[in-house]
């Protein structure tokens, strides 16, 4: 078990998760790659003090960048999208 502190890293910031705010009341965060639903859930309910309804997860793939002569990779994302029910929000967001 992970502190819960260390399971939320960041919240997407992006015209389409702002979107997703408005339309379902659902909020995204970038997590741990290592942490599952049950966690990311229980964080969020304790974190911000709120009920979470359902946890959906998906990974986006690291972009290949170059650096001069030397091609890279940044590192693969987990994104977890948190939706609540009607009524609640989270106000780290501002929305």
């Amino acid at each position: 078990m992970k502190y819960l502190e260390d399971v939320l890293l960041a919240p997407v910031i992006s015209e389409k998760s702002y979107d997703r705010i408005s339309e379902s009341n659902s909020y995204t965060f970038f997590v741990d790659p290592k942490t599952d639903k049950p966690q990311i859930k229980k964080a969020v309910e304790q974190m911000f003090d709120v009920s979470v309804l359902r946890v959906n997860t998906m990974y986006r793939k690291g972009k290949k960048k170059r650096f001069g002569y030397i091609y890279g990779q940044q590192s693969t994302k987990k994104i977890a999208i948190v939706t609540l029910p009607e009524g609640e929000t989270i106000e780290a967001f501002g929305v």
